[in-house]
């Protein structure tokens, strides 16, 4: 008897169905235009991070267990196995907290979704260009809706979202790539779920934060490749009272939502809700930032002056971002926000170059960062997930003034999306330091006119240094 006749997974076959019938021409061209933007800005973060001291003790270790060469390691020379490729340049995308992030969802989709599909593309089926631009699509539509279901409850538990649900957008995208049907992408997803992992406790300063939408990748591209050839998942991974993915890693029934998961698929996008980075840190601390600066265009002020500042935000914000700072590392630092105000404050920036491996025992940092608090403001958690990173920023100065700004969204994000040519810039910035402006101009055309490509590996031969 067939699984699907005697199992219970709705969602699960909706999601498996949408992924394998989804076509170029039945994407709108809005959510065409917009994921080029986006995979032209993870691989850009994904070039910046090839030379980051926790890629290459990755990708060197790598290199002493697997002697297959057939994977390039985007912004190197180097070469893996399609495996240990995608554990590699998803580590690379998510290596400096550049890259994109689905706030509602707390995703980091391209970092978990072009690992995974490149490393099909480029050794296991030839994609045209639209091909390649559906199968995209699939990874960055599916692993959104898994977060939504999942809700913010989700992080604060302390899963990270990204390793976790990140194997889903992967799985979703190396299936479409291989053109499984939607049987053998159930099995994919039901595979992809079985490996989901990941600890929010290695933000405080351990490397291996930076690894899991590396592993994410991984696991996903496993997935498909195992289903392609028969392999058999859990065929009803979400919907499974016991054991499930969404019952496992949420604490009760009522904290997720199954209805998430196939919601409006193909009507409504969430590739549309997907937010870029313009600051070298966690997304939760970037409206914070931008309130900042907007406070001191219109109050300019010396750092002698400040009293305290205090972030009103959500409580996966406090959880998140929140904690006394301690030098534990660049991952700390990079999500601690009280650091990261007293960067912006002091350094004028908060980019890649405001991040050195010194900046962590910053005395000048430190000091300042002990007047932001971070509090709860019950209010804000209250408005639901589209709202999380919403903040109110009190600045109190000596004498009692106070300054108060309140966002409810940061620079890129969906609601204010950045230009193509904000974009470009950005990726020029990050990729300066590894290739010259013909290969910079020839790799943001191939991705602009992806769908012209008759072959995908044209593309991908320009990520290679």
């Amino acid at each position: 008897m067939d699984a699907h006749a005697k199992t219970d997974n709705p969602h699960t076959r909706a999601i498996a169905q949408f992924v394998s019938h989804l076509t170029y021409e039945r994407i709108p061209a809005e959510v065409r235009e917009r994921i080029k933007l986006l995979m032209l800005d993870s691989l850009g973060c994904a070039i910046y991070g090839a030379d980051l001291q926790w890629c290459r003790i990755l990708r060197g270790t790598l290199e002493k267990l697997d002697t297959t060469r057939t994977t390039s390691i985007w912004g190197s020379n180097a070469r893996l196995s399609s495996s240990h490729a995608a554990l590699v340049n998803g580590t690379q995308v998510q290596g400096f907290e550049l890259d994109d992030v689905h706030r509602k969802a707390v995703l980091h989709v391209g970092a978990v979704t072009l690992p995974a599909l490149i490393a099909v593309a480029e050794s296991h089926a030839q994609l045209s260009g639209r091909d390649f631009l559906a199968a995209a699509i699939a990874g960055y539509e599916i692993g959104p809706r898994v977060g939504l279901c999942m809700g913010q409850e989700h992080i604060g538990q302390g899963w990270h979202s990204g390793a976790t649900v990140g194997v889903f957008s992967a799985a979703a995208a190396a299936a479409r790539a291989l053109s499984l049907d939607a049987e053998k992408t159930v099995h994919a997803l039901g595979i992809a779920g079985t490996q989901s992992c990941g600890l929010m406790a290695a933000q405080y300063g351990a490397m291996v934060k930076r690894m899991h939408a590396g592993r994410a990748a991984q696991s996903g591209l496993y997935a498909a490749l195992l289903a392609q050839n028969g392999f058999t998942g859990i065929v009803d991974v979400f919907e499974a009272p016991y054991g499930g993915f969404c019952t496992t890693f949420s604490r009760s029934q009522d904290r997720f939502n199954l209805a998430e998961l196939s919601a409006g698929l193909g009507e409504r996008f969430e590739t549309m809700g997907i937010a870029l980075k313009f600051y070298s840190c966690v997304g939760s601390n970037h409206t914070t930032l931008d309130a900042i600066r907007d406070i001191r265009k219109r109050r300019p002020f010396a750092l002698d002056e400040i009293e305290e500042i205090v972030v009103h935000g959500s409580q996966v914000t406090v959880d998140h971002v929140g904690w006394p700072y301690e030098p534990q590392g660049l991952t700390a630092a990079q999500l601690n926000m009280p650091f990261c105000v007293a960067t912006l404050l002091l350094k004028g920036d908060v980019f890649v170059d405001e991040f050195t491996p010194d900046c962590v025992n910053d005395e000048a940092r430190i000091e300042l960062s002990r007047k932001v608090k971070v509090v709860h403001d019950p209010a804000i958690t209250a408005l639901g997930a589209a709202y999380r990173h919403k903040v109110r920023v009190d600045i109190h100065f000596r004498g009692g003034s106070v300054e108060t700004e309140t966002r409810e969204a940061p620079r890129g994000s969906e609601r204010s999306f950045a230009s193509a040519d904000d974009v470009v810039g950005k990726f020029r910035k990050l990729t300066g330091g590894v290739m010259g402006k013909k290969r910079q101009d020839a790799l943001v055309g191939a991705v602009i006119g992806l769908e012209k490509l008759a072959d995908s590996r044209e593309l991908i031969a320009l990520l290679r240094a």
